[in-house]
């Protein structure tokens, strides 16, 4: 159905558009990057205090939201993938001025995502303990997690619809909204959970409908912000939606690859998961402890991956290739030295930050502690992943960050803990040196991608 209503942008949209296209690049990316860098960095934090409530309940409740949380991930991948994707097509027509297919690619994805739940839904809500057998869970902790999974599934699936509504107002530049918003999901969520376990003594389910209500009310927001805007280009309206291949192939086309890569992501780190068990359960844990304290620096630097692929992807509409660029650049040094600055603090603090983690267990904090410093020699060279990965999104060839991320685990992940359980007797600490090995690697890989893309891109705009 065509949109009669004529399409326009506010002020407030038509400001931000000039200041990309055309405003001091630093300032662009450190007014879009910092929020969202901070973002990031409090869904990290929030993640680890809610394994913390977790473990009030009981041991196996923490084992059981770690395995599960994996199965989630790989679902959630179905709408993370397709927001992303579908908003560097966005952003691309943003940039353009084409406000009319901006519209049109927003509802229409936004229509996709509830086809897109109701699928999984319906595929899976009915056949939840067939679905959880299915995908190998240890019956043990399928017992204790199978109501909290069925939740978290209904969860999943509003989240896709909170997804779109991130990626739009990260088309637009609102990233000082996403970063609010964030906080009071956060706050309700820590709220509900503290409220749930510590005063109601409740279980897993309890912490699952924590997490349902926070998403919700973030919802609401999104439905009051976006419905019923017809002339609004980032508004939603039913109208606007189409199946026209114009619209719609473009999207699809940028999302397949960034669903499989994220989805394949998860699945190796189940794997490794998996293999890391013959060392015993500490050793899963203490990876676990380490990924988390490696996420205080590899959070900020994809906050500044996300905004940067938005800039570069508006420049690259209007047709300003050197700007595009120019972000790169920038992205690429601010987070080398986030890399640099985060890595030495979380070393020479590490005896003391392992200790919110170690349970008393001397032995679990000395593991902890092995483990991250072979992980932390790679988080400068994920801060260059971080910056190439944000000039592919940009430049919609997911193709080649589905290559890159695809390598980072069935490449230089899985293959070499192989090898150095089969061949070398590291034990535990094999865990650390192949984290090492695998962020090394493809960051130097990423900069190879990126110099090739760079030179490409030069020589076809000369």
């Amino acid at each position: 159905m065509e949109i009669q209503t004529k399409v326009t942008l506010t002020a407030k949209d038509e400001a931000f558009r000039d200041f990309s296209l055309h405003g001091n690049m630093w300032k662009v990316v450190l007014q879009v990057g910092t929020p969202l860098a901070l973002y990031q960095s409090l869904n990290q934090i929030f993640k680890i205090l809610d394994t913390m409530m977790a473990s009030h309940i009981s041991a196996s409740s923490v084992s059981a939201v770690a395995y599960l949380s994996q199965i989630n991930l790989m679902l959630s991948a179905l709408g993370g993938g397709l927001a992303v994707g579908a908003g560097i097509k966005i952003s691309l027509a943003y940039g353009k001025g084409d406000y009319k297919m901006v519209k049109e690619r927003i509802s229409s994805l936004y229509v996709m995502c509830i086809i897109l739940g109701a699928v999984v839904l319906l595929g899976i809500l009915p056949f939840t303990e067939q679905f959880l057998k299915m995908a190998g869970t240890p019956a043990e902790l399928a017992a204790v997690g199978k109501q909290y999974f069925a939740v978290e599934l209904v969860t999943m699936v509003i989240t896709f619809m909170n997804n779109v509504y991130i990626a739009v107002e990260r088309a637009r530049g609102n990233s000082k909204r996403i970063l609010n918003l964030n906080i009071i999901v956060i706050v309700v969520k820590l709220s509900l959970t503290a409220i749930f376990v510590y005063i109601l003594n409740g279980d897993l389910v309890m912490i699952a409908f924590a997490s349902m209500i926070s998403q919700v009310s973030l919802f609401i927001f999104a439905l009051i912000n976006s419905y019923g805007r017809d002339e609004n280009a980032f508004g939603f309206s039913l109208r606007a939606a189409t199946v026209k291949k114009e619209v719609v192939l473009p999207m699809i086309g940028s999302s397949v690859p960034v669903i499989v890569e994220k989805m394949a992501f998860a699945f190796g780190k189940i794997v490794v998961n998996a293999m890391s068990t013959v060392y015993g359960a500490l050793t899963v844990g203490a990876l676990g402890v380490s990924n988390n304290i490696g996420g205080l620096t590899t959070n900020p630097q994809n906050g500044f991956q996300e905004g940067t692929a938005s800039v570069i992807s508006q420049n690259i509409g209007a047709g300003n290739y050197k700007r595009a660029i120019d972000a790169f650049k920038i992205t690429l040094m601010i987070n080398t030295v986030m890399g640099i600055a985060f890595f030495a603090l979380t070393v020479y603090y590490l005896d003391f930050i392992s200790g919110f983690f170690d349970g008393n267990d001397r032995a679990f904090h000395q593991m902890i502690m092995d483990v991250y410093r072979y992980e932390a020699l790679g988080t400068i060279t994920l801060g260059i992943n971080a910056s190439v990965l944000a000039l592919l999104y940009g430049l919609g060839r997911t193709r080649l960050t589905l290559a890159i991320n695809f390598s980072r685990v069935f490449v230089f992940r899985i293959p070499v803990l192989w090898f150095l359980q089969k061949y070398t007797d590291f034990g535990s600490k094999s865990v650390g040196i192949v984290m090492m090995v695998s962020n090394i690697s493809v960051g130097i890989v990423a900069a190879f991608v990126g110099i090739l893309v760079i030179w490409k891109l030069k020589r076809s705009n000369e």
